[in-house]
């Protein structure tokens, strides 16, 4: 058996052997005033003892700084919000910093409340927020107005007062619709996401720029409401492949969806993709594995969580180095549709 590699110390690690808490140190990381001689003595102590050698560069930014920065989301959305974990602690690990993890309830009166409470208790420096806390604008206005460095991660719309990191999503499921259209394919069929999330709306949108594109009008009989999950879009598919003139396509608002879609038209007797076509949007690994293997849009997902976190510790450097570069508040990463198996050119009926 080999031999196991052993984890570096952490200035976590170093605050609970001293009984200080993480930003008492910091300052005695940064050679701060405002720490007692024998609490100072206690934290060197610590260090010492657990061999701790501090991040340089991190160390040459003088200030307050607990080195946490949380994933605030309000949706357990299944592999993407794991997608996005993976990618926000890949940056953080390797910059130093440790990552927090907070589900709240985003629909709660208090939601702006809890996230201070969670912000000013824990010492935050920077926070992450995705769908759809992302875009609730009293969570929003109390960061701003705390001062509290923030990333969103594709929002409804680009704000002046945070940063943000998205694909272009109205384009992308244009494009995946245009692929169907392109195909000969005229009904449609639409399954919509949660109505709270930016990303409902962005890609009902593009579908329905795409149909216009071809002088089409979208058609609510096939337009259905679902829920980003794989539960929630069984029934919606059921209806809509029951309908007298059923979609010879279906675009599911993401993966998870998608393959609620397949698993109903096999249960029809349906051949895929002869008599249905279905797309996606993720690209998560799902995808992959379903039958037939599913025509999607490959959103980057741990990439722009890792572009987030880059963003949001060069903003927090900036802070304290105003005169080296500012980083780019808005950044827009590609998209691309991934061709499988799932869709075809519609059959005679």
């Amino acid at each position: 058996m080999g031999k196991l590699v052993e984890r570096k110390p952490t200035i976590i690690d170093v605050a609970r052997v001293a009984g200080a808490s993480i930003k008492t140190v910091s300052r005695v990381m940064n050679n701060e005033r405002y720490v007692s001689a024998e609490t100072r003595e206690r934290v060197m102590k610590a260090m010492a003892e657990l061999k701790f050698q501090p991040n340089r560069s991190a160390q040459s930014l003088k200030g307050d700084r607990s080195y946490l920065i949380a994933h605030i989301y309000g949706d357990p959305g299944g592999p993407y919000t794991g997608e996005i974990q993976i990618g926000l602690l890949r940056h953080c690990r390797a910059e130093g910093y440790h990552l927090l993890i907070e589900e709240i309830d985003y629909s709660a009166a208090d939601v702006a409340e809890r996230v201070h409470n969670l912000v000013h208790q824990l010492s935050l420096d920077g926070v992450v927020l995705t769908a759809p806390v992302t875009d609730n604008d009293d969570v929003l206005q109390m960061l701003a107005e705390a001062d509290i460095p923030h990333v969103r991660i594709t929002p409804s719309v680009e704000r002046a007062d945070s940063a943000s990191v998205r694909i272009d999503e109205r384009a992308a499921a244009a494009d995946i619709t245009l692929h169907l259209l392109a195909f000969g394919h005229r009904r449609i069929g639409f399954i919509k996401g949660l109505p709270n999330h930016a990303g409902t709306d962005l890609r009902y949108g593009g579908y329905c720029d795409a149909l216009r594109e071809y002088g089409l009008e979208p058609d609510e009989e096939v337009v259905e409401q679902g829920g980003f999950t794989y539960r929630s879009s069984l029934a919606p598919a059921r209806r809509l492949l029951t309908l007298k003139n059923p979609p010879t396509a279906i675009f599911a608002s993401n993966d998870e969806m998608a393959a609620g879609v397949l698993s109903v038209a096999h249960d029809r007797g349906l051949s895929l993709p002869t008599d249905l076509s279905v797309v996606g949007f993720d690209d998560i690994q799902l995808s992959e594995m379903v039958w037939p293997p599913l025509t999607t849009v490959r959103q980057p997902i741990q990439d722009m969580a890792d572009a987030a976190a880059e963003l949001l510790i060069a903003m927090l450097a900036h802070r304290r180095q105003p005169d080296g570069p500012k980083p780019i508040p808005h950044r827009v990463l590609p998209h691309n549709v991934v061709i499988r198996r799932s869709t075809a050119p519609p059959s005679r009926r």
